[in-house]
Parts: C-alpha cells; sequence; structure tokens
C-alpha cells in the first residue's frame, strides 16, 4: 500500500472516530457548540455516499455529490459561525443564497472555483471568531483549538488548490503528494475535534 492510500485510510478513520466522538458527547455540547457536530457527521456521511458509490455500486463518476458537499459545509460553518458570534439573522440570507449558487450547476463557476469562493468565506468567518476568542476573555473558548485548526485547514487547502492550478503539468505521484498534504491537514483538523468533543463538560 501507497503512502498516499496509507494517509487517506487513517483520514477517514479519523473522520469515523470523530463523528463517533461527536455523537457520544453530543449532551455535552451547549445549543451554538451542536454544529460542530453537525459539522463533522455531514463530512461523514459525504464521505460515505462516496465510497458506497465508488465500492458497492461501482459507479467511476461521482461527481454529483460535489455540490452537495460544498453547499452543505459552507452552509453548516456558516450557521455555526453567525450563532456563535451572535450576529444578525440577515447573514442567513447571504450564506444561504452563496450556498444555493454553489449548489446549482452554472458553466459560470467550475467546481473547483466553487471550492475556493466556500473555502473563502469559511476563513473569515473563523478567523473573525478567532480574534473575537482572543479579544474578549469573557467568551467562552471552549472550541478556540477546533477553530484555529478549522482556519488553518480551509487556509492552506486554498494555497494548495492554486499550487494545482500553477503546476498544471504534474505527474501523478506528484499530484498524490500534494493531495496528501490535504489529507494531513484535515487529519489534524479531526484530531483537533475529537480532543475538544473528549474534554467537554456540561
Amino acid at each position: 500500500m501507497d503512502t498516499y492510500k496509507v494517509i487517506l485510510y487513517l483520514n477517514n478513520s479519523l473522520l469515523f472516530i470523530c463523528a463517533v466522538t461527536g455523537l457520544i458527547r453530543y449532551k455535552s455540547f451547549k445549543n451554538t457548540e451542536k454544529w460542530y457536530a453537525y459539522y463533522i457527521i455531514f463530512l461523514f456521511l459525504i464521505e460515505a455516499v462516496v465510497k458506497l458509490c465508488l465500492y458497492v455500486f461501482n459507479l467511476r463518476d461521482v461527481n454529483f455529490v460535489f455540490p452537495f458537499y460544498v453547499a452543505g459545509e459552507l452552509l453548516l460553518l456558516g450557521v455555526l459561525y453567525i450563532r456563535k458570534l451572535n450576529m444578525s439573522v440577515y447573514w442567513y440570507i447571504p450564506v444561504v443564497l452563496l450556498a444555493a449558487l454553489l449548489f446549482t450547476d452554472s458553466q459560470m463557476l467550475t467546481s473547483d472555483v466553487k471550492k475556493v469562493i466556500s473555502n473563502i468565506v469559511v476563513i473569515c468567518f473563523a478567523g473573525y471568531a478567532l480574534l473575537t476568542e482572543i479579544k474578549n476573555s469573557k467568551i467562552n473558548g471552549r472550541f478556540i483549538i477546533a477553530d484555529s485548526f478549522i482556519f488553518l485547514y480551509y487556509a492552506l487547502s486554498v494555497f494548495l488548490f492554486f499550487l494545482l492550478r500553477q503546476l498544471s503539468d504534474l505527474g501523478k505521484e506528484e499530484a498524490n503528494m500534494i493531495w496528501s498534504i490535504n489529507n494531513i491537514l484535515s487529519s489534524f483538523l479531526y484530531i483537533s475535534m475529537i480532543y475538544t468533543f473528549l474534554r467537554l463538560k456540561k
């Protein structure tokens, strides 16, 4: 088994553990914090659907899952941070509209561009949440580690996307190396979530 497959297997295993931990510790979450669990469970379900399509139904093209993934991810994290930061309910409008745009099939926006737009919005929300938590000591920072890794993962994912675009003539081995870096980053995100979930108290 090559390194890329090992990292991918580890990443998927951590995602599964993270989703299960979120379910087990669900009663320890405050209302706003439950959206972290929803987010992780959503990612796990998307990954499970992809695996079923590939290995059970033997589908070669699973691109139809992507709109659900990118729109759902943005919607869940958008709602999470709007609620967490006590932002105006009017912020739901642009988030929902943008998620709907990313969900629709448009020739104007490729899948890669949709993912970058979604990531940039998440980076802004997570970055603002981190600044607020750091500046205001009265805010409960139970998820500050998770927010830090969300910010880091989505920021570096955008960087890796532009790197792949610039190096369009990469061979399979080099592309796998870059995707392995992305999987390692997401693995650290899942570890931070597992750690946060386990240390929560009611």
